[in-house]
């Protein structure tokens, strides 16, 4: 059971639809397997009849479980092996118990017709439940149609009169519909589960893809512009200092402004990339748990009146938090709640069907929000509650410094802009339209 509660909601499905079909063969033999012996009599060939069919019905059972195991995942293009051999020693098997069992009501004098057809009905799980997941549907129901009629062969040798041969042949397409019925039916339910999933992959990849698309183009759009400009305005300077015209020095100051304009633009397209809308973030939340079948709560009064930068770190909360829910819980329903109080925005994601927890480290997301949150004094935090709850806290400081900076222009970061250790400007060096001078050579 610890196994099965640590596997996601959607491998939990296909390990119970698997393990269906695994037992339906051995609850019809233990069901019937004493009443077989019992009505046998005491004589020992009905005896030893008895006990024959039961040990090919387990050996049927046993064998069958790799059968359907690798009949399900050939349908599900899971596993490409050939699984015929596989599938032919079954169909002997089967033959094997048939035979077995028309010599028995041969020689027994109880009646065992009702105990061995329900038996029969297991035994025929493995054969024919992988066949009809291997071959189309009109070829599994033809190979029926004239193995029924096979079927009554055993015991037409046994002496058995006309209606029995009738109600053999009909007794084993009926058989075969039922495995039909059960075996196709939970390959075809499990191959729509799994190509749901792999669509929902799908989707959050191209999600990914169209931001990096845009992000792309809108670096294009302002630096492949601006760069141009700077390429011909560059050769123009250079020509014209060749000649000793004082021109020269108007193209670089050009070139110049062009480039402060530049990095003024990036910075904006690179903020905007980076700063997540609070707002945004809450519905988009609350429309992908509610896809997933997860009841959301929110009580978000308090988003509007927050500073902008808080909000964005606040907002990657929310995305990483909704990320967490949907890939490492079976959450039934989720609470998102924002409080701002004695001066602090406090963030809570809580929700059920936690499975077991991870280990320290094991992922970076966490991590990412912590170094998010400390630049603007705020912390994160996690903790695990009763009845598989889980409960991801995060407070910001609202008056903090960095939240007041966000009213003003946010300078670039260390790591994308190094400065020089020689010749950098001073912190307050300023151009009159209010641009940092960078000297880096960026």
């Amino acid at each position: 059971m610890r196994i099965f509660r640590s596997r996601s909601r959607l491998e939990q499905i296909d390990l119970y639809t698997r393990s269906a079909l695994y037992v339906v063969p051995w609850f019809f033999l233990v069901l019937e397997a004493g009443g077989l012996v019992s009505l046998a009599g005491p004589r020992p060939l009905p005896r030893a009849l008895a006990v024959s069919l039961i040990v090919v019905g387990a050996l049927q059972a046993t064998f069958g479980i790799g059968l359907i195991r690798r009949a399900l995942d050939r349908y599900l293009r899971k596993e490409t092996t050939a699984l015929w051999g596989r599938l032919v020693f079954s169909f002997v098997l089967l033959v094997l118990a048939l035979c077995l069992f028309a010599r028995l009501l041969a020689v027994s004098d109880g009646n065992l017709g009702q105990l061995g057809s329900t038996m029969f009905m297991g035994l025929t799980v493995a054969p024919l439940g992988a066949l009809c997941l291997v071959v189309r549907k009109r070829t599994y129901f033809g190979l029926c149609t004239a193995g029924s009629l096979v079927a009554t062969v055993p015991f037409g040798v046994m002496g058995a009169d006309a209606p029995a041969l009738t109600g053999v042949a009909f007794g084993a397409l009926f058989v075969s519909g039922w495995v039909a019925l059960m075996a196709r039916v939970s390959g075809w339910m499990l191959s729509i589960i799994w190509e749901l999933d792999a669509a929902r992959a799908v989707q959050s990849r191209l999600a990914v893809a169209e931001e990096r698309l845009r992000f792309s183009r809108d670096m294009h759009d302002i630096l492949g512009r601006n760069l141009a400009a700077i390429a011909l305005k560059s050769e123009l300077a250079e020509q014209l200092s060749r000649r000793g015209s004082d021109t020269a020095s108007a193209q670089m100051a050009e070139v110049q402004r062009i480039a402060q304009d530049s990095q003024r633009e990036l910075r904006e397209v690179v903020r905007g990339y980076r700063e997540a809308d609070l707002h945004t973030e809450l519905v988009g939340a609350r429309g992908i748990l509610a896809a997933a079948g997860i009841e959301c709560r929110m009580d978000d009064t308090a988003a509007d009146e927050l500073p902008r930068q808080v909000q964005s770190a606040l907002a990657w909360v929310v995305r990483e938090a909704t990320t967490n829910v949907l890939r490492h819980s079976d959450a039934g329903r989720c609470a998102v709640r924002l409080r701002q109080r004695e001066g602090l925005a406090v963030l809570t994601v809580e929700n059920n069907g936690v499975r077991p927890a991870a280990p320290d480290g094991a992922g970076s997301g966490l991590a990412g929000l912590r170094e998010r949150l400390t630049a603007l004094g705020g912390t994160v935090s996690y903790e695990y509650g009763s009845n598989e709850t889980f409960r991801l806290s995060a407070k910001v400081p609202v008056a903090s410094p960095a939240a007041g900076a966000e009213r003003g222009s946010a300078p670039l970061e260390t790591s994308e802009v190094p400065a020089r250790s020689q010749g950098a400007a001073p912190p307050d060096a300023r151009e009159p339209d209010g641009l940092t001078v960078d000297r880096t050579g960026a």
